[in-house]
This record gives structure tokens, C-alpha cells and sequence, in this order.
């Protein structure tokens, strides 16, 4: 397919010039060390111009000055791959052409890759190392075996408990030493067929070695695909691991207690009266941890404290388990799975209870990557009653060389108070390598906005208000709307919810995604990507259509999201309802923000030969992020729902609009306001283009649905600058 932008370009040129370029771009390889400076080809006089008497001259080559260098460092600090615009405003500003910032750039990525690698390959080798010490120690003592009766040479089955053990763990760390060997072939080049004791094992772990499955697409559209799953791939702990798991969960929970409790010097003031983690004295107060910051990753830590109308027994219930986990934080947590269960606790509670598991982290848009970690959850209750429940990474156990983030002990303190009330204090500290994060979502993450304790706080404060409002029974019966029967509201909020669930775990860059870009233009293109849905009778079977894309705009999110939640402006921007008449049916409240309900809509059609629609809707906004998302629902299924009836077989297609601030703004006081500047909002669609499972994507389906998206897009940029105007 050809761009019209190719022959819309005011920029005309020789094709014997674009030839001589790509003849030199076929030249460059990432991976080599050296790369030879444009000049040599600027400098080299032409076959016209040569004296046939005259040796030809040495290539000269071009030494950046030490400004341009120190310009060019800055500069890859903040961005290692410049686009076209970025390298020829960098060249304007020090005198260099495009080509020879590209170059130089080629060139640094190339060095700090080699760097890398060295560095990786040294920690390999040291560790394999020990181990084959340690390996040689158990042989000897294997070898020098006696029999306790009689003392000669002790058989297999007269060996003892002990010596028994040093065989076990001398077939373990044969084991760890073949996959050490393994990693570092990977990283010194050997070929693997040179390594024939490994290529069995290697098979086996072939998930953890290889590349994920994101942006690894084959054929139009993306289909949802969970092979090479990393998270999946992580099996539980070995014996010999669960000492260590121990000893590292309670090093952990020690950390976590000072970290939330400690003041200066450990936590300074930052801006915005926020807490700022003080490295250095970080790393004076916990000499031990898991170790040093691997080489490209960045420390992201942030502190959070609220109060929460929800007992501390139901939140620690909340965060033990890994099901009302993941759905309470559904916009953060993508995917979540508990490994193996260690211990459940003492005297009926969740007292010292340990599990390890993994976890997929989001932002509910595709250009941003999530975050996978394997950790350990540990729960416990301290002398003053306060409940702990503290992560760690156990990447230290399987070192994987894909992970890009690790959690250092992270979690929340919940101290209980009088009336079902609960204080909770959040901390945040991870270890990231968010490199791959597009530019317009860059503050957001920096900010700690995006996956800080800030951000948990906020959705665990409005989900408690939430499940409270759903426990309610003492609803004013003075609004027509309100939905007053208790079976009716349990029945629909659990629609909600699930309405709610599938829409944030369908719209993130989770590996389990294969999103498709239908134009390569911008952050705002659209992705797009194909689910076969059968024998789930919460989704209408046949092939549904996932479309989504993110963008900015220079209104506050307060407002982008009091427009898109208001039925009365539905018709400026909903393209399927056809410019009819939007009237709310029935109305849930769920938090003190007006904005938090859930509402069943009807659409009138101006066309009267249209059946009337029904839309379940559910707004919700915190400090952080907001969400509007609706879904289609069948008449008789809701009026199922609304008796108290089952909502589990009622078929939703959810779509809907994820809202973030672009980064902390200040208000003229100086204090920190969320919302204050533009907006970042991701608009996802799901439509069902088949109702045969079987049938094949057409290509007109995909482009109906990219124009549908970008039309909505259009009207919601228009409407919402209009009205903030």
C-alpha cells in the first residue's frame, strides 16, 4: 500500500541521490562497532574530478568537536533514538548535517550495548564460577564418603540423611550451572551448537530465553495470543528457593515498615509537596536488599496516605487475594496470578501468610509497555495491630535478561480505625527500564502519576467507596431514575464491574495483545487487533474487533470527562446513535463525585425505523485517571438484571475512554493540582464484525472501524475544545 503523503511531498529530488544514500545506508549495521562518518563520502572527490596521474587522497574522517559531543550526550540521555525532526533541528544547532547525527547516535547505541553486554557477561562468568566451586566442594565431599558402622566406602543406600541432601543439591546447581552457561553463550556469541549438554535444557526454557510477543505480529490483524507469555511461562518456587524466599520476605517487610514510617533524611521534601526517596541514604539504610540497580533501569519510588471507609480486615482479604486484587485494581493490574500459596497464615487469618506470584502492571493505553514482575507477597501483623503486606522481586532466584522491571519492597501499612475506617500508607519502589514509553506519556510516568503509590491510593480510596455504595440500603426513593431495589443495584453494578474489567485489560500493551498499526503517522494512530470469542456466554460469539488509539488535547480531564460522561452531549460524538435523543433510565451513585455512577441509557433514534438501544454506562474519576465506559445491552437481558436476576450471561462488548492528566500541574498557589493542564485520552472500540467464529477478518471491516474511531476522535477534539472555548 502506497502513502499518499509519498506523492504529496513538496520536497522534489534526484532518485541518483536517494540511490548514493540508500547505498550507504545499506552499508550501516546496528551492531557494528565502527561506523565511518558521512564526511568520507562528502569528502571523497567523484570520478570526474580525480587526476588519473594523481594517487587518490586518504579518506579523511570528521571529529565532532568537544561542544557537539557534550550537545550529542546531553541529548542521548533523554533520547536515545531521535526521529527525523529531532536530528535535523540537533543539526542545525551544531552545525553537523542530519546524516552525521544519525551516525553518531548509531554509534552510541552501539557502544553502550557493547557496554552492556561486558558488564552482563562479567556478572555471568563470577557467578558461574562460584557455583562451579561450590559444585566441586559437594563432589569431594561425595567422594570422601565413609560409612559410619564400619567406616569404608559408603554405598548409596548407606549414605545418610545429610549426604543424601549434597546429592540433591549437587543435581540443583548442576541445573543453575547449565543455565548460567547458557545465558552467558548468549551473550559471548558462542554458537549453541557448540554447547550439545545444553540444547535439551534450553528447549525447555525457551520462553524465558526469547524475545516477548509484543509487537511480534503476523499476517493484517494482531490476533490475542498468549504463547511465549512470560508471565505464564514463570513456574513456582523449587524447595531449595523457599528458604531464601523466606529470609527475603521478612528483610522485606523490615524495609517496607521503616520506609513508611521514616522521615528526613531517608524521604526530602520534593515539589508539590511530595516525598522524594534520598538515594544515597537509601542504599546506607539497607545495605542488603536485592542488590545492586541493574545497568538500564531507572529507581522509581513515591510515598501516598489516606484514610479509606473500608475495616482493615477486608483490605488485607483484598490484597491476599489474587482475584479481588486484580479486580479492584483493574486499570493497574492487567493480569495477575499466585504461583504457589507458602504459607496461609496462623489462627484463621492472614497472619504470615507468604505466596509468590506475577503480575502484569498497566497505563490503560497501548503506548505504554506494562511492567512484569515474579514476587513475593508477605503478610503479617505487627505488636501495635497495625497489618503489613509487602512485595518483593525474586528475580535474583531466575535471573531472566528480558525482565525490565523489578519491585524492591513495595506495598501499604494499614492501621485500623473507629467506624470501619482504615489509614493506609502506600509506598512505590521499582526499578524500571521505560525507554520504550512514547513521548506524550513520558511526565505522566515520571510524575509517578502513572504507576506510583499516588496513583494505587486513588483507585484503592474510590473502589472502597464504591463497594460501600453497593452495600448501601438506605437509598432516597425522591428520583425517578435511582435504581432503590437492593437486588436490582447488586445485579447491575456486578454487570458494571465486569463491563469495567474487560475494558481496562483489553486496552493496555499487555504481552498478551497483538496490536496491529493501521498507519505509522503519529501517537495517534490506530491499533488494532482480532478476538475469537466462543463458548463465553458473557461475550457474543464470532469474531470481535478491538480498535484503540491515545492522544492529547489542551483541555483539563475534569472537563473531558464531564463531557463524555453527559448524556445530553452524547449525540455531538457518538456517531451509532445517530444524532438521536439520549435519556437516562436508571441511575446508580457509587462515590461522593457525582461523576461516579453507573447509568443504564436509552437512544432514541430520529429514524423510526430503528429500534430504541439501551447502554449500560459506567463514569468514574478519582485524582489520578478517569474512565467512561458503555457497552450495548439487550432489552430483555437488562430487565432480567434490574429484578435481581444473573448478569454473568448478559453479552457485553464494552468500549469506552481512559482519561489521564499529562502531568502534575500547579495551581497559582503553588499547590499541586492534577488536571490542570491538557489531557491524555485513549478512545477504544470493540465491535462484532462476524458472528461466525470461524469466518476470516475482512479488510473492509478494518477500515470501517478505523474510520469510525477516527471520526470519533475528530468530534471529541472539536466538541470538547468548543465548549472549554
Amino acid at each position: 500500500m502506497f502513502s499518499p503523503n509519498l506523492f504529496e511531498s513538496p520536497h522534489m529530488f534526484d532518485m541518483s541521490h536517494k540511490t548514493s544514500e540508500s547505498e550507504l545506508m545499506g552499508k550501516i549495521r546496528d551492531d557494528d562497532y565502527e561506523i565511518k562518518s558521512v564526511n568520507e563520502t562528502m569528502d571523497a572527490p567523484s570520478g570526474d574530478d580525480q587526476d588519473p596521474d594523481q594517487r587518490p587522497k586518504k579518506k579523511r574522517y570528521h571529529r565532532h568537536t568537544q561542544r557537539q559531543i557534550q550537545e550529542m550526550e546531553a541529548f542521548f540521555k533523554e533520547c536515545p533514538h531521535p526521529d527525523d525532526k529531532q536530528r535535523k533541528e540537533l543539526g542545525r544547532e551544531l552545525g553537523l548535517e542530519p546524516l552525521q547525527v544519525k551516525f553518531w547516535f548509531q554509534n552510541k547505541r552501539t557502544q553502550m550495548k557493547a557496554q552492556h553486554e561486558r558488564h552482563e557477561n562479567a556478572i555471568l562468568k563470577a557467578e558461574n564460577e562460584k557455583l562451579r566451586a561450590e559444585n566441586n566442594r559437594y563432589k569431594e565431599a561425595l567422594s570422601n564418603a565413609t560409612c559410619p558402622s564400619c567406616g569404608g566406602p559408603a554405598a548409596l543406600g548407606e549414605m545418610s540423611f545429610d549426604e543424601q541432601h549434597l546429592r540433591i543439591e549437587n543435581a540443583r546447581l548442576r541445573e543453575e550451572i547449565d543455565r548460567i552457561s547458557g545465558i552467558a553463550a548468549k551473550y559471548v556469541g558462542k554458537p549453541l551448537s557448540s554447547l550439545p549438554h545444553l540444547s535439551s535444557h534450553l528447549h525447555s526454557r525457551s520462553v524465558d530465553l526469547g524475545a516477548s510477543n509484543f509487537g511480534n505480529q503476523s499476517g493484517f490483524v494482531g490476533e490475542m495470543d498468549r504463547s511465549g507469555d512470560l508471565l505464564r511461562s514463570v513456574s513456582g518456587p523449587t524447595e531449595a528457593d523457599k528458604p531464601m524466599i523466606v529470609e527475603l520476605a521478612v528483610a522485606a517487610m523490615e524495609e517496607l515498615i521503616r520506609m513508611a514510617q521514616s522521615g528526613e533524611p531517608l524521604w526530602v521534601p520534593g515539589d508539590n509537596s511530595t516525598d522524594v526517596l534520598n538515594e544515597d541514604e537509601y542504599l546506607r539504610t539497607f545495605p542488603r536488599g536485592i542488590g545492586p540497580k541493574p545497568l538500564g533501569l531507572r529507581s522509581e519510588a513515591s510515598r501516598e496516605s489516606a484514610v479509606v471507609i473500608m475495616n482493615h480486615v477486608n483490605l488485607v482479604e483484598i490484597l491476599m487475594d489474587v482475584n479481588q486484587w486484580s479486580s479492584v485494581f483493574c486499570g493497574i493490574v492487567s493480569r495477575a496470578m499466585t504461583l504457589e500459596v507458602l504459607s496461609t497464615g496462623v489462627a484463621g487469618n492472614y497472619n504470615g501468610a507468604l505466596q509468590v506470584m506475577t503480575a502484569e502492571f498497566q497505563v490503560p493505553s497501548p503506548l505504554v509497555p506494562t511492567r512484569e514482575n515474579y514476587f513475593a507477597r508477605y503478610c503479617k501483623q505487627h505488636i501495635d495491630g497495625t497489618w503489613a503486606v509487602v512485595d518483593v522481586s525474586l528475580d535474583n532466584l531466575r535471573p531472566n535478561p528480558m525482565s525490565k522491571c523489578r519491585r524492591r519492597p513495595s506495598g501499604c501499612l494499614i492501621q485500623e480505625l473507629p467506624n470501619g475506617y482504615s489509614k493506609v500508607i502506600w509506598v512505590e519502589h521499582v526499578e524500571v527500564d521505560d525507554r520504550a514509553v512514547h513521548n506524550i506519556y513520558r511526565p505522566v510516568v515520571n510524575s509517578g502519576l502513572a504507576f506510583g503509590a499516588k496513583r494505587w491510593v486513588a483507585t484503592l480510596d474510590r473502589q472502597c467507596e464504591r463497594l460501600a455504595s453497593s452495600m448501601a440500603s438506605n437509598i432516597p426513593a425522591g428520583d425517578l431514575c435511582v435504581i432503590t431495589s437492593p437486588e436490582g443495584r447488586k445485579s447491575m453494578l456486578k454487570l458494571a464491574e465486569r463491563m469495567v474489567t474487560s475494558f481496562c485489560t483489553g486496552v493496555g500493551a499487555s504481552t498478551a495483545h497483538a496490536w496491529t498499526t493501521l498507519s505509522a503517522t503519529g501517537s495517534d494512530d490506530v491499533r488494532v487487533m482480532t478476538r475469537k470469542s466462543m463458548d463465553d456466554p458473557g461475550r457474543p460469539p464470532g469474531i470481535v474487533l478491538s480498535a484503540a488509539t491515545s492522544f492529547w488535547i489542551q483541555v483539563p480531564p475534569k472537563r473531558v470527562f464531564d463531557f463524555l460522561r453527559d448524556e445530553n452531549s452524547r449525540s455531538e460524538w457518538d456517531i451509532l446513535s445517530n444524532g438521536g435523543l439520549v435519556q437516562e433510565m436508571a441511575h446508580i451513585a457509587n462515590g461522593r463525585d457525582p461523576g461516579n455512577c453507573v447509568s443504564l441509557l436509552r437512544v432514541n433514534s430520529a429514524n423510526s425505523s430503528q429500534s430504541n438501544m439501551l447502554i449500560l454506562q459506567e463514569s468514574c474519576t478519582d485524582a489520578k485517571g478517569s474512565y467512561v465506559i458503555y457497552a450495548p445491552v439487550d432489552i430483555v437481558a437488562m430487565n432480567i438484571v434490574l429484578s435481581g436476576g444473573d448478569p454473568d450471561y448478559v453479552a457485553l462488548l464494552p468500549s469506552g475512554f481512559a482519561i489521564l492528566p499529562d502531568g502534575p500541574g500547579v495551581n497559582g498557589g503553588g499547590i499541586l493540582e492534577i488536571g490542570s493542564g491538557g489531557s491524555l485520552l485513549t478512545v477504544a472500540f470493540q465491535i462484532l464484525v462476524d458472528s461466525v467464529p470461524t469466518a476470516k477478518l475482512s479488510l473492509g471491516s478494518v477500515a470501517t472501524v478505523n474510520s469510525l474511531i477516527k471520526c470519533t476522535v475528530e468530534r471529541i477534539k472539536a466538541a470538547v475544545k468548543c465548549n472549554n472555548a
